[in-house]
């Protein structure tokens, strides 16, 4: 509404303008109403062309505004340095021409060199912003993997991140591609994704903005460089389940953080002598092993535990090991009735 009321009112002075400039006189005579329909015709095109164009890029018009400013300011600094070489020359028009043509000339070179390098720096009118985490916080860049796991929305429900929450537009496009595709395993994950982005949108108190930043090197570039090189741009931080973007990040020296990274750091830790339940619920790879689940979906390999298929057993737990794949936990069995002695292996899911 309030675009609306701006666009009638510019119209309006526009025609007032016109009409004062250009009218003849107090009635209008036919000069006057062609005055009044052109200044109507010439407010409507710009009017539609502003309507027309309704994602306009602050980059682009920050550059423009600085590269006018620039060069004008640079034009009348040359001007007033060459003013005694041109008042040698008995041509005033001839003088008037050149510097008009050097302050075009100069505008153009400072609009071209700003609009190239808009990516660098970063102009915000009316202050030049030369990093993005000087205001606030970091954003945090999702990618579709995140997306397609669903445990973010979850995440951000709790309210326990006050960072911006971004998501790429040509994330959203990849998985809107995969929700069109004839396989049906990617259809559902392209769909569970779109729901997961549509529930981040709905959360109230997150400030989600989906990024629609179109940079030249995008052009020759898969999702994961995009969203890295969109990271850099952004000075955020990336957000992922993928292990290999992880370690292509680093090695861009971009943060990352991985989510199921974070959830194993929250699962709790089992110390020596806590006591654990576990029902083993089948056999284990072995033929002694039987294999059971705690409640966070930790996997409990328990050795000799093949005859207690079905049985809920009470272990203690005698140390913990941290490898690459994951946490390990040795026990044994503390009940009634069970082997006492027999190790048991817990492996984070």
């Amino acid at each position: 509404m309030g675009l609306i009321i701006l666009r009638c009112v510019y119209v309006v002075i526009t025609c007032g303008v016109s009409a004062y400039l250009f009218g003849t006189d107090a009635t209008l005579a036919p000069s006057g109403w062609i005055t009044l329909a052109s200044a109507i015709l010439f407010s409507g095109v710009l009017v539609a062309i502003d309507v027309g164009i309704p994602r306009k890029q602050v980059a682009w018009i920050s550059s423009i505004y600085f590269g006018l400013l620039v060069g004008t300011l640079l034009s009348a600094a040359i001007g007033y340095a060459l003013m005694p070489l041109l008042s040698l020359v008995d041509n005033t028009q001839f003088s008037f021409k050149l510097m008009v043509i050097m302050e075009i000339s100069l505008c153009y070179l400072c609009i071209s060199f700003l609009v190239q390098t808009r990516d660098d720096l970063r102009f915000i009118i009316p202050y030049i912003e030369l990093r993005r985490d000087a205001k606030g916080n970091r954003p945090y860049i999702l990618d579709t993997s995140v997306l397609i796991d669903g445990r973010i929305a979850d995440l951000l429900e709790t309210l326990i991140l006050d960072h911006p929450i971004v998501v790429p537009q040509f994330a959203a496009d990849e998985l809107q591609g995969l929700a069109s595709s004839s396989d049906r395993s990617r259809r559902s994950r392209g769909k569970r994704g779109l729901g997961v982005l549509n529930r981040i949108q709905a959360l109230q108190g997150i400030d989600f903005h989906m990024d629609i930043t179109d940079m030249p090197v995008f052009q020759s570039h898969t999702v994961d460089l995009k969203l890295i090189e969109l990271a850099k741009h952004l000075a955020g931080n990336l957000v992922t389940n993928d292990y290999n973007l992880t370690k292509i990040a680093k090695e861009h020296n971009v943060d990352t953080i991985n989510l199921n990274d974070m959830a194993n750091a929250l699962k709790p830790a089992h110390l020596p002598g806590e006591k654990l339940t576990v029902d083993l619920v089948k056999p284990g790879e072995e033929a002694s092993q039987g294999v059971g689940y705690l409640d966070d979906g930790t996997m409990v390999v328990v050795e000799g535990g093949h005859t207690y298929i079905g049985e809920r057993v009470i272990l203690t737990v005698t140390s913990v090991l941290q490898t690459s794949a994951g946490r390990m936990i040795f026990g044994r069995f503390e009940s009634q009735g069970q082997r006492r002695g027999s190790s048991v292996a817990i492996y984070d899911a």
